[in-house]
């Protein structure tokens, strides 16, 4: 149940024509009242002899009845209660009860006094009720409205439980305002699927993407197509922004612009100046200077490397710094799904879109300590459009895979905040980036699982055997799995790359939770080509189906040692005797 103050008005009859009306596309079907101030109310949906006219003229003389110095400005209060599609239609009485609930809880009524607003409910949908009323007591007094926006969505919470239906979150005020009915009617005029309000958001986050500076930022906004204004002090200095699409037009054939803070409190030129405000001087400097970027797939990888450690971040850190790791991951999530290949962009667009929300908490993010994954975005946005297939295509399903494990531990790390609404978000975001993975990790887990398939019988045996005494309480899970053929043939790269795969496979698993994995083997063939720097694309790699045909490598002295590099010639060839 969603309920929603509008604009305070002027004219209380317009807003009658308006609810009793056809609507603007002949979508008001019966107008008619189900509760008001009073049951001897005349309803001209319902009852012939009554009009428009009586309506108004009873609800107005409180209003009237008082020194014209005295009355408000605007004096006519407007809700709309919405229930969701997936919700039971609910009977004329209980939207009456409703509506009486809604007036006491934000001030319009008192019943225990007697003394309220004026006030008439219509319904005109099966879903919805539109709340008339006017701000002027029975008494000549006006109503006390601080919070009515606060005290009507409790009061939803509560009737939502009572009448069985949907249980929506409760909103902490860092959400994007939403369309106003007139932008969404708008939209619906013009064919569009979204409002401007909603595009121009998502257009901005997108521009901000990894960027570094004002005019980097602008830049961007310009090559999207936006029209854009700029709000600058008279000592020149750049205060504040403006953006319009082309297209959508007020009724003077104007662009209608909105402001940063107007699309989400995260929008707004200071917040974004504290993005690339804290970013390293000698970074900045560096990229400046820089002569080419990377290919996407090394992006890809690079950010696969930023996000694993992001995870452990937001699960352990302090929560300024997992705040801004949170905020820098909805920068990753736009770049990686403005450069990716058609198959996997949809989900990743709807993923963005959804952690959107996630994002924002009352716990301030502490930028600078989200430079690694900022820079991830950044190298994503210069890299450019990935393939589908190849390196790039199996370097973007790794960074979703481990995008998958950030954003789920983004969703724990709200839920213990008591962040009901982001943690929510960002559950869904998961969701998307389950189907986004899929799509992008088929091919190149199809090509590594014919590879493993066609390992000989003893390599298959003893990697059976390497897995149950490295991982024996995983082992039986991942070899059910279909996913543990191409689990065998990273195993298999690994050791030939110079590996000890026994101490690979333990450190990549003690590092990261695995319980929302849909294939264990699956993760662990990401995290394992990842830490051992192995093509995630294994299509044009040579064929090798035994330990005694592959030769002994040496140590690359420009890798630390760890349990889990690479062994040194000694050992390899001792092991390979």
């Amino acid at each position: 149940m969603i309920p929603r103050i509008q604009k305070r008005g002027q004219r209380t009859i317009g807003l009658l024509y308006y609810l009793y009306g056809p609507g603007k596309f002949e979508e008001h079907t019966d107008p008619h009242l189900v509760a008001s101030w009073d049951h001897n109310a005349p309803d001209p949906g319902r009852d012939a002899t009554a009009t428009l006219k009586q309506l108004q003229q009873l609800l107005d003389q409180p209003v009237e009845n008082i020194d014209p110095s005295q009355r408000p400005k605007k004096h006519v209060w407007h809700l709309s209660v919405r229930n969701g599609s997936e919700d039971r239609i609910l009977s004329d009485q209980e939207w009456g009860d409703v509506a009486r609930r809604m007036v006491t809880a934000a001030g319009i009524d008192n019943p225990e006094e007697g003394a309220g607003c004026r006030w008439a409910a219509v319904r005109h949908a099966d879903d919805h009720i539109h709340i008339v009323a006017t701000l002027v007591r029975e008494d000549g007094y006006k109503p006390d409205l601080d919070n009515d926006a606060n005290r009507v969505q409790a009061q939803a919470r509560m009737l939502e439980a009572e009448l069985g239906l949907r249980r929506l979150n409760k909103g902490d005020g860092t959400a994007a305002k939403r369309p106003t009915s007139a932008e969404r009617h708008k939209a619906e005029r013009q064919g569009r699927e979204r409002t401007a309000r909603e595009e121009l958001r998502e257009t901005v986050r997108r521009a901000v993407a990894g960027a570094r500076s004002d005019e980097e930022f602008f830049d961007r906004l310009a090559g999207a197509g936006l029209l854009i204004r700029k709000r600058v002090a008279p000592s020149g200095d750049l205060l504040g922004y403006k953006v319009a699409l082309p297209d959508d037009l007020n009724k003077d054939g104007e662009p209608v612009f909105y402001p940063g803070a107007r699309l989400a409190p995260d929008l707004s030129l200071p917040r974004i100046r504290e993005r690339w405000s804290s970013d390293a001087p000698d970074v900045r400097r560096e990229d400046a200077i820089r002569t080419g970027s990377g290919s996407p797939a090394s992006a890809r990888r690079g950010t696969a490397s930023a996000v694993w450690q992001a995870v452990l971040v937001v699960e352990r850190g302090e929560d300024l710094v997992a705040a801004a790791h949170i905020a820098a991951t909805g920068e990753v999530l736009d770049a990686l799904a403005k450069t990716s290949a058609a198959h996997t962009r949809r989900e990743l667009y709807d993923a963005a879109t959804a952690f959107e929300r996630a994002s924002r908490s009352h716990v301030r993010a502490v930028r600078g300590h989200d430079r690694a994954l900022r820079q991830a975005a950044r190298d994503l946005v210069q890299g450019g459009p990935a393939l589908g297939r190849g390196e790039d295509g199996a370097t973007t399903a790794m960074a979703i895979d481990m995008l998958f494990f950030l954003i789920t531990a983004t969703a724990h790390w709200h839920a213990r905040k008591g962040h009901a609404q982001q943690a929510e978000a960002a559950a869904r975001a998961a969701e998307h980036l389950r189907t986004a993975y899929r799509a992008a990790s088929a091919q190149p887990l199809g090509v590594l699982h014919q590879r493993g398939r066609r390992l000989s019988r003893p390599m298959l045996q003893r990697q059976t055997v390497l897995l149950r005494e490295a991982l024996p309480e995983l082992a039986e899970q991942i070899l059910a799995e279909p996913g543990w053929y191409a689990l065998a043939a990273t195993i298999e790269e690994a050791e030939a790359a110079g590996y000890d795969p026994a101490a690979l496979l333990s450190d990549v698993v003690a590092r990261r939770e695995l319980g929302t994995a849909d294939s264990v083997s699956d993760v662990l063939v990401w995290r394992m080509r990842r830490t051992a720097d192995l093509p995630a694309d294994a299509s044009h790699l040579p064929e090798t189906s035994t330990a005694e045909n592959r030769p002994a490598t040496h140590d690359r002295t420009t890798k630390p040692a760890s349990p889990a590099r690479r062994r040194t010639g000694e050992e390899t060839s001792r092991q390979s005797r």
